[in-house]
């Protein structure tokens, strides 16, 4: 199978812990979704993204909860299509997540919500209680939900800068680092994403019929698809992560290294839909929101890091990436009080 548009099993696993009963029940639930029970015994099995849509599909229906019993509320069958439906109804993306945030808070007993803005950058905190943290499947379920409607209510894909998590790294990561970002802190004081606040001011301009497809198609198109980890663009950017940026090649000299012509590697990258230009320009961003992340590195060091000639030339280009400048980013991600 290919990689593409497919999930882990351990996903898979994850969902079926609260919300079925292991032995037949599962193995029954699993065959009419087109799963092989049998995979469940494998560590790295893939299956495809639409199986686990019908799975999660079917799991709501058979237990009226469309958040695979994970809080002492359900979130009950057709929830997910009402949030949708008032969402769309407000004037613009920030008060539609906003809603959609108040809906899920009243809903929900241990996940209560806030958007919060701080000039050009914005982030979604969950106001849980001192208790102990929930198991990362539920926060990522939880963004999946939250973050899936508000890409459509903007009609695009809003790039999350990083998630931070109450709860301990799991065993594994790969398949949420694929969906949300790169940029996943774990044992953090509290649990929020955090992405540029531009989007926010767009319209909602989503008629019924666009509702009634998106609700047709989910949660199978909120499951973002599955990078294949051997694409050439996968192994350019693992090579890139482990170079000093002065090391990075030139376009000439990565096409001797790869044993094709740069007409080739151009184009291959093309039918990935990616550029080098566009690839060096995305580890730069990640390494620049991980060591920004650190107070010891300063913007200096940062920016010699990444191969800029200066520190404004590492500012404009943070600027762009993520619509904050890099002083501002830093103060919100190390602002662990408030």
């Amino acid at each position: 199978m290919s990689e593409k548009d497919t999930i882990s099993i351990q996903l898979v696993r994850e969902a079926l812990l609260q919300s079925c009963t292991p032995g037949i029940a599962t193995d029954e639930v699993l065959s009419k979704v087109g799963i092989d029970p049998l995979l469940l015994g494998s560590t790295d099995a893939r299956v495809p993204a639409t199986a686990y849509a019908r799975l999660w599909r079917l799991l709501a229906r058979r237990g009226d909860d469309e958040f695979f019993g994970m809080d002492p509320r359900k979130l009950k069958s057709g929830s997910f299509a009402f949030l949708c439906r008032s969402a769309m109804l407000q004037s613009s993306v920030a008060a539609g997540v906003a809603s959609g945030l108040g809906f899920l808070s009243l809903i929900l007993e241990h996940l209560p919500a806030q958007l919060v803005r701080q000039q050009s950058l914005a982030e979604i905190v969950l106001l849980e209680d001192d208790n102990d943290p929930r198991r990362a499947f539920t926060y990522f379920t939880y963004w999946m939900i939250v973050h899936g409607v508000a890409c459509w209510l903007a009609g695009r894909r809003i790039p999350i800068l990083a998630i931070e998590l109450r709860c301990s790294k799991p065993d594994f990561c790969d398949d949420y680092q694929v969906m949300f970002s790169e940029n996943l802190r774990f044992d953090r004081p509290r649990t929020r994403m955090i992405f540029s606040a531009d989007c926010l001011d767009l319209p909602i301009k989503r008629s019924p019929e666009e509702l009634e497809r998106f609700l047709a198609r989910a949660p199978a198109n909120i499951l973002v698809k599955y990078r294949d980890p051997q694409s050439l663009a996968s192994r350019i950017k693992h090579d890139l992560r482990h170079l000093p940026a002065e090391h990075w090649p030139e376009t000439e000299a990565l096409a001797q290294r790869l044993c094709m012509s740069a007409s080739t590697l151009r184009r291959r990258l093309a039918e990935e839909g990616q550029t080098y230009q566009g690839l060096k320009d995305g580890v730069r961003k990640e390494l620049a929101i991980v060591w920004l992340a650190e107070p010891s590195i300063s913007f200096s060091e940062i920016a010699t890091r990444l191969g800029f000639a200066d520190v404004s030339s590492f500012y404009k280009a943070f600027r762009k990436w993520s619509g904050s400048n890099p002083g501002h980013y830093r103060s919100l991600i190390l602002n662990d009080t408030e």
